[in-house]
């Protein structure tokens, strides 16, 4: 059965039968602010300090066009002021909406104030660690540190907590069906009267709408008791919502209006691989989804990128029920201290060995493990729960000489998928690449390379690289080196009305790959399955889930 592509025309969305094979682009709701909303609003801010009116100039030409930012020579002025703290400010099509008080810093400046206090006092306590603008929207990453702050209860986790926050012009139509869901906010629902708090993901999520653009602000948590090293999400909503109190309009600049994104067909090479191969998207190994699911059968390509690798050939499989692979805790048939010995999980029947560097782990087909077994929220799958991304292995597996059969890490070089600007704080396991563009707004995650190789070369908040950089190398880091095998995870997320949601990257890894090769590989069709042969393919439970603080257990 063919599979159904989302067409938008005049804000009206069409199924549009996508044929067997075919990869399509995603549809994207493009969305106008409202600047005049925005003026009224930045002038209410400021005429409430006595000491800031007349400040601004607020009245333009209103012959002019909206889009034109002539006619808001209040914004102009603003933009003036805070693009010293924030750069690019300017570059924003969407009013930006932060915790800084520009207000109370220009009624320092015309009451002659000679020491003008540090940026974390004009932001309520909160640190800048990141911010983007771009033609989509911006983005930004705040932290507020306990030691900071006196007037919030003490909290149990010791670490300083991150906020980030977007806007957005682009809106990604994924038919997600918990899509505007969750809880209103009392304490807030005066200054944002269509909040919405979930947790989804991971994240605990603010999302409103103001000027007609969708805002969200995002915690990443855990839903369980609070820590010194695991923040839990009631501590993590006090932070969230004294964030949500502080926002005001900080700057941008309106742009010529532009129609939605429809979907469209991908192009893909005319010439075929003679060894590319893979199993068709949403097709994962035998029961090795949670409870018992299945794979999502998404067909799109969501934007295009260089392929993560620097080189191929690289193989796209599963780490927890391949070979070496630990079933993902589901239980297996035999120890692995028998090295090279042969298992199974007991989960299905695909008979395994214990050797990482098999050659089923290194070789085609590709096979998609989004759906996989993990306790990772993934509202793209049918249970809510599942491997957020994809595991992608190097050309080769060679093997370390101190006898400890395992693949030498740090070998493989790992590259920019697009130009963009990277997202990740000292230490950390996971790095994000922001990409904000007129087309696309997405943001990528590569997972196992070394956080203090990361950290020594500068992989850090707020870097630019290029697409083609090479930002790493292929590691087996989870929690310690050597916590997985050598691969490297790789995950895509888009930006909705909830927020950034993970979708399923196998087509978009597939296109990337044959702009690579510069040929089409071969989707290779399930055979069918005889009954008798799943006699031991019975689900067992897993353990359960939680919402990981930074996801993909292999």
């Amino acid at each position: 059965m063919a599979l159904a592509a989302i067409v938008c025309l005049a804000n009206v969305c069409l199924a549009v039968p996508a044929a067997a094979g075919e990869f399509r682009t995603p549809a994207v709701t493009v969305l106008r602010a409202d600047w005049r909303a925005a003026n009224d609003q930045l002038r209410s801010e400021f005429n409430a300090r006595p000491e800031t009116v007349g400040a601004l100039t607020f009245n333009g030409a209103r012959r002019l066009p909206r889009r034109d930012p002539r006619r808001w020579p209040a914004l102009v002025q603003l933009n003036a002021i805070t693009a010293s703290f924030f750069p690019a400010i300017t570059q924003s099509p969407v009013p930006v909406l932060l915790p800084f008080d520009a207000a109370e810093l220009i009624g320092h400046r015309l009451s002659g104030t000679t020491a003008i206090l540090s940026a974390a006092h004009y932001q309520d306590g909160f640190r800048t660690e990141m911010f983007d603008a771009g033609p989509a929207g911006y983005d930004a990453v705040f932290s507020l540190a306990q030691t900071s702050i006196d007037d919030l209860p003490q909290r149990t986790f010791a670490r300083p907590v991150e906020i980030h926050i977007t806007g957005s012009t682009l809106i990604y139509d994924i038919n997600d069906l918990l899509a505007g869901k969750g809880e209103p906010v009392k304490a807030l629902s005066q200054q944002f009267p269509d909040l919405r708090r979930t947790l989804r993901e991971g994240y605990l999520r603010y999302a409103f709408t103001r000027f007609g653009i969708p805002y969200v602000v995002s915690v990443q948590c855990l839903d369980s008791v609070p820590r010194r090293n695991r923040l839990a999400c009631r501590e993590a909503s006090v932070v969230a919502e004294r964030f949500l109190k502080a926002l005001r309009i900080n700057g941008g600049k309106p742009r010529p209006l532009r129609g939605d994104i429809v979907s469209t067909a991908v192009e893909r090479p005319g010439n075929v691989s003679p060894d590319f191969t893979y199993r068709p998207v949403g097709e994962i190994i035998t029961n090795s989804g949670y409870h018992g699911q299945t794979g999502r059968a998404d067909p799109t390509a969501y934007v295009q990128l260089r392929f993560p690798l620097h080189d191929a050939p690289a193989y796209a499989n599963s780490q927890s029920f391949l070979n070496w692979g630990d079933c993902n805790y589901t239980g297996r048939t035999a120890s692995p201290h028998n090295k090279g010995g042969s298992y199974r999980c007991k989960r299905n029947d695909k008979p395994l060995v214990f050797d990482e560097s098999a050659r089923e782990n290194y070789s085609y087909p590709w096979q998609d493990n989004f759906c996989e077994t993990r306790s990772f929220g993934v509202g793209q799958c049918a249970s809510g729960f599942g491997h957020q991304g994809q595991d992608i292995r190097p050309s080769s597996c060679p093997m370390r000489n101190d006898g400890a059969d395992r693949c030498e890490a740090n070998r493989f070089s790992i590259v920019a998928v697009r130009d963009g600007v990277i997202v990740r704080g000292p230490a950390q396991q996971a790095a994000f690449l922001l990409v904000d563009t007129m087309t696309d707004h997405i943001r990528v995650r590569y997972m196992h390379m070394n956080p203090a190789h990361m950290d020594s070369d500068g992989l850090l908040n707020g870097r630019r690289v290029s697409e083609g950089e090479t930002i790493g190398m292929v590691s087996n880091y989870q929690d310690y080196p050597g916590g997985t095998s050598t691969h490297l995870h790789f995950d895509l997320q888009v930006f909705t009305r909830d927020g950034w949601l993970w979708v399923n990257p196998y087509v978009t890894l597939i296109s990337a790959y044959e702009r690579l090769l510069g040929a089409r590989g071969t989707e290779i069709l399930p055979e069918p399955v005889a009954p008798a042969s799943m006699a031991h393919a019975v689900p067992e439970e897993p353990h359960k889930p939680g919402l990981s603080s930074e996801g993909d257990g292999e």
